[in-house]
């Protein structure tokens, strides 16, 4: 035993020197002073490109942007080429925690470490797309695990985007997530926190503000059907349940979102104050003027109604995920005419992390301009993360989350699928 502890030791002092000769990019410091030079850079604010663009970038912040910047001596010189240099994209929408497949088997036969690991693995996928700031709606039953992976990525333990998180959504027994499908006399356990009173909303969100939330999220209304071709779903919170839970978020310094597919649920929600309105396929005309009063954001997630349409497990299934879709089209156009705000999340998840960008795509080609789809993205999804004045625009003094794509975006928003360049906080995390 002594004689293989020694051979350990020596061949363990041998290998010191040459494992800390390997280069680890995650920890090289971001050079102090760098320029970024492209063929074009966004200017999210006015939907106008500046051509050519420059960046000049102090640390982790912006410290000039123009067509032509000062080079300081010793700064890094990153020409970019033929690209467009954009802010960093912004999802607000997304679920670390869940991957493709049954969502209600992986939230009941995986374990919470095992979805951590996964939930660090979608963070990566989702920064290295480009999407350089997240809103985490919901670990779908793991809890405050979320709380983990926000703190490792800001602290630089493993690569990832700024994160807003929930830990779990908050449900009414029997409500959307509550593995209503299963024996009863297994006791399986719902992918929410249990809050059937205004009462219980405030303990429940003041536990997860305790475990390290940032805001919270609700489910408001469930199940969802179409009749007659018009889509019904209960809701699940009055007004006033929904309204104590945005009074105390006012006193932890937190936002409520709500998952609400439609009406009452959709108007109650708007009633409350809500931050922003999930989904929201439904809004009535009252809905609306309130939204548009008090400048609260519709999250379409057209993302995750195409991918469940077209992944379908019978011909059943898929009639009825085509019909909402087709509703939901329907309905979203006569949002944009109405001057709904909006703001974009993708609902990844059930869908691969990294791929997002499929939603701005499909809010353009059902309505939107390009340049108001990034708008929403990036001015208004700052605001919607807490973050404004901070990401979302190259300007003076903001962080430096930049990304580079090839062609313009304002005339191709699919050119968002092709990331080449990502830097977060002035580092370059892919090139």
């Amino acid at each position: 035993m002594h004689i293989f502890l020694r051979s350990f030791l020596r061949l363990s002092a041998c290998a010191a020197p040459l494992l800390l000769s390997i280069p680890n990019a995650a920890q090289q410091p971001a050079a102090r002073l760098v320029v970024l030079h492209a063929a074009r850079l966004l200017q999210v604010d006015t939907g106008t490109m500046l051509q050519p663009g420059e960046v000049l970038i102090d640390g982790e912040r912006i410290r000039a942007v123009a067509a032509s910047v000062e080079h300081p001596q010793g700064a890094t010189i990153i020409d970019l080429g033929n690209t467009t240099l954009m802010p960093g994209l912004i999802d607000a929408h997304v679920h670390l925690f869940l991957h493709p497949g049954s969502e209600d088997l992986q939230t009941v036969e995986e374990s919470v470490p095992w979805r951590t690991i996964l939930a660090e693995q979608a963070a990566k996928a989702d920064v290295m797309a480009g999407f350089t700031a997240e809103r985490d709606m919901g670990t779908e039953g793991a809890g405050s695990a979320d709380t983990a992976v926000r703190n490792a990525i800001d602290r630089g333990l493993i690569p990832g985007p700024r994160l807003r998180i929930s830990g779990n959504a908050i449900d009414i027994l029997g409500g959307h997530e509550d593995a209503n499908r299963y024996n009863p006399a297994q006791h399986v356990l719902s992918n929410a926190d249990y809050a059937n009173s205004s009462e219980q909303i405030v303990e429940v969100m003041r536990a997860q503000h305790k475990e390290g939330s940032d805001f919270a999220k609700i489910y408001e209304t469930g199940p969802d059907r179409m009749i007659d071709g018009t889509l019904r779903t209960p809701y699940q919170y009055t007004e006033a349940q929904i309204a104590a839970a945005v009074d105390e978020g006012h006193r932890l310094g937190a936002l409520v979102a709500v998952h609400a597919m439609g009406e009452p649920g959709t108007l109650y929600a708007a009633q409350a104050g809500v931050a922003s309105i999930d989904h929201a396929t439904q809004l009535s005309d009252e809905t609306v003027r309130i939204m548009r009063a008090k400048n609260i954001f519709a999250v379409p997630t057209f993302a995750i109604f195409e991918y469940f349409a077209l992944h379908a497990e019978s011909p059943v299934t898929a009639a009825r995920e085509n019909a909402l879709l087709a509703y939901k089209i329907s309905e979203f156009k006569k949002q944009v005419a109405a001057g709904v705000p909006f703001a974009v999340g993708s609902d990844v998840g059930p869908f691969p992390h990294g791929t997002q960008a499929r939603e701005m795509e499909l809010m353009v080609q059902y309505g939107m301009r390009p340049a108001a789809v990034l708008q929403a993205d990036l001015i208004n999804g700052a605001k919607l993360l807490g973050w404004q004045g901070q990401i979302g625009e190259l300007k003076a003094g903001y962080y430096a989350d930049i990304i580079a794509v090839p062609g313009n975006p304002l005339d191709d928003i699919a050119t968002l699928n092709h990331v080449s360049f990502v830097m977060k906080g002035g580092e370059v995390i892919r090139h």
